[in-house]
């Protein structure tokens, strides 16, 4: 792997994975590039302080000792121009805000590719002569129970964790799009918390909930008398937003009328009262959402053009909850601690059927459904443990839910039946070193199929089963060298 670099460049990796270390400086030497690495920040720093500032540098984030976040305030410090990658496995809003409101060019999440970091290099290194200034710090980062919902781990979920911290600290109008039950006022609650305008209020109106005859005052506030029964004045919701952010859900159902009006809010930040006569002037950041397509109500006539181009200065999608199975173990878990604690119940756990049939049902409610299933399973289920029995009772029956996937979960013939009757032939025939043999035969079985389905495409493989592209080559490389 080549590159036409500059051999001047230098970069530097900290990290205290020495084969982490190794590699990504290999593959950045490969490429070009001077890389030395440091196992702490403390090593980084202060060779900083003799040989002066690389001109790229990736950090780890949990590091004995000083962790990455604190070795990016340091270096921004001293060297706000220099770009500043961050790494970690720990891929969640708070992290990836941390970072971006430190500083940090952008967020790698490992495991990564190594050609997508070497890549990331090339894209970083030529903004190193146009200094930019370090961003003002951010409030204190608030532990809510509403950001433990945002959980996932898959390519999908981490890129959208990474375009929540970097979008944060933009005072860009955002426009959140998903099914519904995806989580979209979560996803604004987070950039709004993550902003500079955290400590200001965040206030949220869903527009398809409120009359359309009573949409306008809502938003707008009245003055007393302004209509029938207007006995005295009225706070809307743009004035109670001011400093802060306010989020309009599902805006594809305003109506026309009110559009107009919205419209003259985002351009000139100000407007009138129902009935009012004083121009009242705000300062908001508008984040909208909706599960509809904008651009077919447009086309439809029933949604302004001008509007949805205020509105879609940055667009960010939620994924489907089906999108994203691998995460729904680790959201379930979450739940039924939650809604048990919360209900005074014992603890529960799912066994390992029930947990296979929750990632094999289509979740048409997505991560809403989700949690109202396990609120239901921590009210009802008399056991500590949630079996597929316990699903059935508490789930509303539908073809291919989860009587139709109790056989692939775990009942007689299903793969975890048959696998744990393959290893009971082996131990009783005295094998030893099972579980090693097991995990094998298991990935080439799911990483051979993955790729059978993308036509041999081992990105598009990887990005499906959630893995990096080099644990697909890692692990199919052994086998097809006995072959």
């Amino acid at each position: 792997m080549t590159a036409d670099t500059d051999d001047s460049r230098r970069v530097w990796v900290v990290d205290d994975d020495r084969s982490v270390r190794f590699v990504l400086a290999t593959a950045l030497r490969d490429a070009g590039y001077e890389v030395d690495g440091f196992e702490n920040a403390a090593s980084a720093l202060a060779a900083l302080r003799v040989r002066g500032a690389p001109d790229l540098l990736f950090t780890d984030v949990r590091m004995p000792g000083e962790d990455g976040l604190v070795l990016l305030d340091r270096l921004k410090a001293a060297h706000p121009q220099l770009p500043v990658i961050v790494m970690s496995a720990y891929t969640d809003v708070a992290s990836t805000a941390s970072a971006f409101r430190g500083g940090a060019h952008e967020f790698l999440s490992k495991p990564f590719d190594l050609d997508d970091a070497v890549a990331l290099a090339a894209r970083a290194l030529p903004a190193v002569a146009a200094p930019q200034p370090a961003p003002e710090p951010g409030p204190e980062l608030q532990g809510t129970e509403a950001a433990a919902d945002l959980i996932g781990d898959t390519p999908a979920m981490r890129a959208l964790f990474r375009a929540i911290g970097r979008l944060a600290q933009a005072p860009l109008s955002v426009l959140i799009t998903g099914e519904t039950g995806t989580g979209k006022e979560l996803v604004a609650n987070a950039l709004h918390r993550e902003s500079p305008r955290a400590s200001g209020p965040f206030v949220a109106l869903n527009t398809a909930a409120i009359p359309a005859e009573l949409l306008e005052s809502e938003l707008f506030g009245h003055e007393a008398g302004a209509f029938t029964g207007a006995q005295k004045r009225h706070i809307g919701r743009f004035e109670q937003a001011d400093g802060g952010a306010l989020f309009l859900d599902e805006i594809g159902d305003m109506p026309a009328s009110l559009q107009t009006r919205l419209l003259r809010v985002l351009a000139e930040g100000e407007f009138f009262r129902v009935g009012g006569r004083e121009l009242i002037r705000v300062d908001v950041r508008v984040i909208a959402a909706t599960h509809q397509d904008l651009e077919t109500l447009v086309q439809q006539g029933r949604f302004r053009a001008d509007l949805l181009h205020r509105l879609d200065v940055v667009r960010l999608r939620i994924p489907a909850l089906r999108e994203r199975r691998s995460d729904i173990p680790l959201l379930a878990d979450t739940f039924l601690h939650r809604a048990a604690r919360r209900l005074g119940a014992g603890a529960k756990r799912f066994d390992p059927a029930a947990r296979a049939a929750l990632q094999v049902l289509d979740w048409p409610g997505n991560v809403r459904e989700l949690q109202n299933l396990c609120w239901r399973l921590a009210a009802l289920a008399p056991g500590e443990t949630i079996t597929v029995a316990d699903l059935e009772d508490v789930q509303a029956p539908a073809p291919g839910t989860v009587q139709a996937v109790a056989a692939v979960a775990g009942a007689p013939g299903g793969w975890d039946h048959q696998l744990a009757q393959w290893a009971l032939a082996c131990l009783q025939a005295g094998a030893r070193d099972l579980h090693a043999e097991a995990r094998e035969r298991f990935d080439q079985a799911l990483l051979g199929a993955a790729l059978e389905h993308t036509g041999g495409r081992r990105v598009e493989a990887a990005a499906l089963l959630g893995v990096g592209r080099n644990t697909v080559t890692r692990k199919l490389g052994p086998a097809r060298k006995r072959r």
